[in-house]
């Protein structure tokens, strides 16, 4: 068992060594990549987060202060999180439970289970919008399917960057990936911080320099994606699912997902046709699969089409074939496979 154990001079570093620490942890502990083990030496919290993202913006502002554990392991589809006993005491037991309530069942009960207290519910601060709804499946009718597709052309002419197809997928009734907008990211983290000063107050300062740094990080990566991403040949954005909604409507990108929101669902043959036909309409010329998903639905696109294929991460969850060690390394990444999927200069 690899353990990290960051000591009090690491306050000192820079912010990007600082943020750093989230690639350092235990590979068996749950979540991986930036999880600790229980050893942080003089560490006053223990704190479960629900998956990656929370995990690592946890970590970050917390520092010294926090073992920090992520309840979801490495290469698991966060959606369909459950929860083995262990964990569940672990979430229940810990003194923080850091979530994103109505995302993960299993998590939801636990934090029912503590009856409220020291759970920090971040969906708030996400701002989250409603779930884009669900790609008809073959056996759709296919009046419904026209219905969603007539209401789907008016958002794309809106410039919205989510599809509108009625209907919500895998019983999201709101889009939970957040993290893949910086802007959304930093107002979690200051949630996270504000939490955590809750459990710990005599952290409170400790908590808001690591804040000031993490929000410092994620404004230099909403810079630099809109500057990369703010001359490209093409703005309509192809992806597995529609896991990239909030990256689109913050940096003027049109998503259309071939599956939905839960990114489990078999699309149809007429929801395949449908993508294939939008690409060849608007010369879509990358088609990206993703790192926690089968590249086959994709593919089959990108094959109809005559266009490549590139595969973005959804950071859901850091594994071995990720682009990168950490959130920001990992959003970097994909803003290098966009702009050159994408034909930006």
């Amino acid at each position: 068992m690899m353990t990290c154990t960051r000591r009090p001079a690491l306050l000192a570093l820079p912010a990007a060594a600082v943020l750093a620490l989230g690639a350092c942890g235990s590979s068996d502990a749950p979540g991986g990549g930036a999880a600790t083990d229980g050893d942080v030496e003089g560490a006053a919290l223990q704190v479960a987060a629900s998956f990656y993202p929370l995990q690592w913006v946890t970590l970050a502002v917390a520092g010294d202060r926090a073992d920090v554990t992520s309840l979801t392991q490495p290469g698991t589809e966060p959606h369909d999180l459950e929860l083995s006993p262990r964990e569940v005491a672990a979430a229940v037991d810990a003194d923080v439970l850091v979530t994103l309530q109505g995302f993960q069942g299993a998590v939801d009960a636990a934090a029912d289970e503590r009856g409220g207290q020291g759970v920090v519910d971040v969906a708030p601060a996400a701002d989250l919008e409603p779930s884009p709804g669900t790609p008809p499946g073959e056996d759709a009718a296919e009046d419904d399917h026209e219905e969603g597709h007539e209401h789907e052309e008016a958002h794309d002419q809106e410039g919205e960057g989510h599809e509108g197809e009625e209907g919500h997928d895998h019983g999201l009734e709101e889009d939970p990936h957040f993290w893949l907008d910086p802007v959304r990211m930093s107002s979690v983290a200051e949630a996270v911080a504000d939490g955590l000063a809750d459990a710990d107050p005599d952290g409170a300062d400790v908590y808001a320099a690591n804040l000031a740094d993490v929000q410092a990080e994620l404004a230099d990566l909403d810079a630099e994606f809109s500057e990369g991403l703010a001359t490209c040949d093409s703005r309509d954005l192809v992806t597995a699912h529609q896991a990239f909604g909030y990256l689109s409507e913050r940096y003027d990108l049109v998503q259309r997902g071939v599956s939905g929101i839960g990114g489990e669902e078999e699309p149809g043959a007429a929801r395949l046709a449908e993508v294939a036909q939008f690409a060849e309409a608007n010369d879509v010329r990358t088609i990206y699969t993703e790192t926690l998903l089968p590249a086959d639905v994709a593919e089959t696109v990108a094959a109809e089409t005559g266009a490549t294929t590139a595969v973005l991460d959804t950071l859901e969850g850091l594994t071995d074939e990720s682009p990168g060690d950490d959130y920001p390394s990992v959003m970097r990444a994909d803003l290098e496979t966009l702009r050159q999927g994408q034909g930006c200069s």
